[in-house]
């Protein structure tokens, strides 16, 4: 009818982010080096007249990536500022380097709020606060795309649904809980060294705050 509006909001409608498309120049090469990154190979398959779609995804992410021959028309390499999200940038850097990719050092921005553009106001070492968000190193695969990755512990509040608790895998659940049992240390000392005897609660409500960028419990 002429004026009636749409129903259907921005709020009530879930866009999920899927896939990202990143231009490669050779397919196999570009496989080759994504796998190795220890990245899922979801699919490889060919079509008419040299089409061909590649899928991987990396641990724990519920995005992946695909690239391939006649996927997209952008420049090999054109895709910048791809980021991965860790939850320990060092172990990550480090993992990423013995299997013989060259990636930057840790770094942390000189506006210390995200990062520049290029090596721009590049500070070596991770964010002097190790600051959720302010913790980042890079690397490229071989046609120069550029990835980042990006260490966060604790979401800032709103940036995570309120009745969604997710780990996305062994590694993230485990950090979270070393987080956790640090903070409860200082929580027992703060209440006189007695032991907790609730600390598993203690430690879910902990890790279901932290993850919702919200107080922790004291």
């Amino acid at each position: 009818m002429s004026g009636q509006q749409n129903s259907i909001t921005t709020d009530e409608l879930e866009m999920k982010l899927e896939v990202v498309v990143v231009p490669v120049s050779d397919v196999d090469k570009a496989k080759a080096f994504y796998t190795g990154l220890g990245w899922r190979l979801d699919a490889d398959v060919s079509g008419l007249d040299g089409f061909r779609v590649v899928q991987v995804t990396p641990p724990g992410s519920p995005c992946s990536v695909i690239f391939g021959s006649k996927v997209t028309s952008a420049a090999a390499g054109s895709a910048q500022g791809l980021h991965l999200i860790v939850s320990d940038i060092e172990r990550a850097r480090a993992t990423v380097a013995a299997r013989g990719v060259q990636i930057s050092d840790v770094f942390h921005d000189v506006g210390g709020v995200f990062h520049h553009q290029g090596g721009e106001g590049r500070i070596s070492g991770p964010h002097p606060s190790r600051d959720s968000y302010g913790s980042f190193a890079s690397f490229s695969d071989p046609d120069g795309n550029g990835w980042v990755f990006q260490e966060i512990t604790a979401r800032l509040p709103g940036r995570v649904e309120a009745d969604l608790t997710r780990f996305s895998s062994k590694t993230d659940l485990a950090e979270a809980l070393k987080r956790a049992a640090a903070a409860h240390g200082k929580y027992e000392e703060e209440n006189g060294g007695k032991h907790d005897e609730d600390w598993p609660h203690w430690y879910a409500a902990y890790m279901v705050a932290e993850r919702h960028g919200a107080t922790s419990p004291g």
